[in-house]
């Protein structure tokens, strides 16, 4: 138990020491990378990785399904089903490895699926060698990717973050050279294939070799096998979905407004993934314990809601605390970094594609730990219904408003499906079906948002008084700032539980004698 704490902690401080270096590291690299790729390329570049990412889909819910069965395995104590399980799984990622491969070269030799317009014959050259590149990365992480889930449903959260934090760090820090030398585009590809690659072997290495874990390439039992298909079929439509409401809008840009757009929407989707990074890597490390919740309270349905609902309301009320500081932080002091500081003028518009994705999903990111609730109790189904109607009506609004508006019509379509299906729909679900208070829920977090006021209107008065200053100026305004926020929260917001968390740590660390 003590073991198992400490990996909870420690991955979860691994998290976010990955969340806040790559933020550096990016907020520093990202500037160069747009001067020495230019605003055609790296818009050239994010819609490429857009459209491949979207091959990421053919998971189609399998890394899930391999975590349920596994903790079912491991209950019972079945090595040799666990034995079978990995070798199915393998089997079929290598399987879907291929799939995707075949699709990725598809797509090379049809560049003009993706864009449509504007581009010069040296353009499309670029555009196909650099499917062709992420084509294979995407082909060989496939049948990797179970290596990462056992890790994962073992609870080992001590390596696997490690391991992506060293990557998160390095990743830019390669790249940057080959960038000066002239490499460009082409040599950002190459660094993510390599990186790829390197990772899946230290975590094939790491279960082979430390976890000891075996794999048995027959006798996986014909009914596990539709058992899986059936509660991965649900979650196979949520990916699909996802995928479409989170890269639909750089494919779209590409193809009816040119990649100039593009690079514009993705500047203020970076800012976007690093405040989904806030909410994901606490929720993340929760997920073997959610489906332990579940399956000790099988015949309490009492019990199973009271924990449902302390985990529930625990986490998203921390998750909110840093959310709340990272939203209201880019609502005051956003544009000037991004047209002074970091991206330059031209990038002006990214300052609303970011603040709308950011205030739009908020709801969803202090309650993603219901997702794992959902799939752990084999409830969800509704959600993927929704999400992928969510995903059409997505679709639809943002082929319409892309074209008039541009980059702020294709996120304006995003946020209206987002707030539609996860501030109402999901929450009503929640409570309904789920095993979670949702009215407990918003009751607790309305007591935190009290803590907010008093920094919204010293927010608002400091990004005015320096939207013209000085750097030195600007970086003491957001210092200030921040104090007031922690300040605040501490007094108005945050519980007896929320403060133990941030101030025992700190408070442990003062205990410590000298060494002597």
């Amino acid at each position: 138990m003590v073991r198992e704490v400490n990996q909870l902690k420690i991955g979860s401080l691994l998290s976010y020491l990955q969340m806040i270096l790559g933020a550096v590291v990016s907020l520093a690299f990202t500037p160069v990378m747009l001067r020495l790729l230019g605003r055609g390329e790296y818009g050239l570049y994010s819609t490429v990785t857009s459209a491949i990412s979207m091959l990421s889909l053919l998971d189609l819910g399998f890394s899930s399904g391999y975590i349920r069965f596994y903790a079912q395995y491991r209950e019972k104590g079945d090595q040799n089903g666990i034995a079978r399980l990995n070798g199915f799984f393998l089997l079929l990622f290598s399987g879907l490895g291929l799939v995707a491969l075949g699709c990725g070269l598809f797509l090379t030799s049809h560049a003009e699926l993706v864009f449509s317009r504007g581009l010069t014959a040296e353009e499309y050259a670029t555009a196909r060698g650099l499917l062709r590149i992420l084509s294979v990365n995407l082909s060989c992480m496939f049948p990797m990717r179970v290596f990462g889930n056992i890790i994962s449903a073992k609870e080992r959260f001590i390596f696997l973050r490690a391991v992506h934090l060293g990557r998160t760090v390095l990743s830019p820090l390669v790249m940057l050279p080959l960038l000066l030398m002239g490499y460009r585009s082409a040599a950002m590809v190459w660094v993510t294939l390599l990186f790829s690659l390197g990772t899946d072997l230290l975590f094939a290495w790491y279960v082979l070799r430390v976890l000891g874990e075996k794999f048995v390439f027959r006798g996986f039992e014909r009914g596990a096998v539709r058992s899986l298909l059936l509660y991965t079929s649900f979650i196979a439509v949520n990916l699909i979905a996802d995928q479409v409401n989170w890269n639909v809008d750089k494919v779209l840009l590409g193809r009816f407004r040119g990649t100039g757009e593009v690079a514009v929407y993705a500047v203020g989707y970076t800012l976007f993934q690093y405040y989904m990074m806030l909410s994901t890597s606490v929720s993340s490390v929760f997920t073997p314990r959610i489906h332990r919740i579940i399956r000790q309270t099988e015949t309490d349905t009492a019990a199973r809601r009271q924990a449902l609902t302390e985990l529930f309301t625990r986490v998203g009320r921390v998750q909110l605390l840093l959310l709340g500081l990272a939203a209201t932080g880019v609502a005051f002091f956003g544009r000037a970094f991004i047209l002074r500081w970091w991206a330059g003028p031209e990038y002006g518009g990214a300052y609303p594609v970011a603040l709308i994705l950011m205030l739009s999903a908020t709801v969803d990111l202090i309650q993603n730990t219901g997702i794992e609730m959902q799939r752990a109790q084999n409830l969800h189904g509704f959600r993927s219904l929704v999400y992928g109607a969510m995903a059409v009506g997505n679709l639809v609004l943002s082929v319409f408003l892309c074209r008039r508006y541009g980059a702020l019509g294709a996120v304006a379509g995003t946020a209206a499906s987002m707030l539609l299906a996860n501030g109402l729909a999901m929450n009503l679900y929640y409570h309904r079906r789920c095993g979670v208070d949702v009215l407990h829920f918003w009751r607790s977090v309305g007591r935190l948002c009290r803590g907010m006021m008093i920094p919204v209107f010293c927010g608002g008065a400091l990004g005015w008084l320096v939207r013209d200053a000085g750097l030195g100026a600007y970086l003491g305004a957001i210092a200030v700032y921040t104090a007031i926020y922690g300040a605040s929260m501490w007094h108005f917001g945050m519980d007896a539980y929320e403060k133990e968390l941030f101030a025992g740590p700190v408070r442990r660390l003062r205990a410590r004698k000298p060494i002597q």
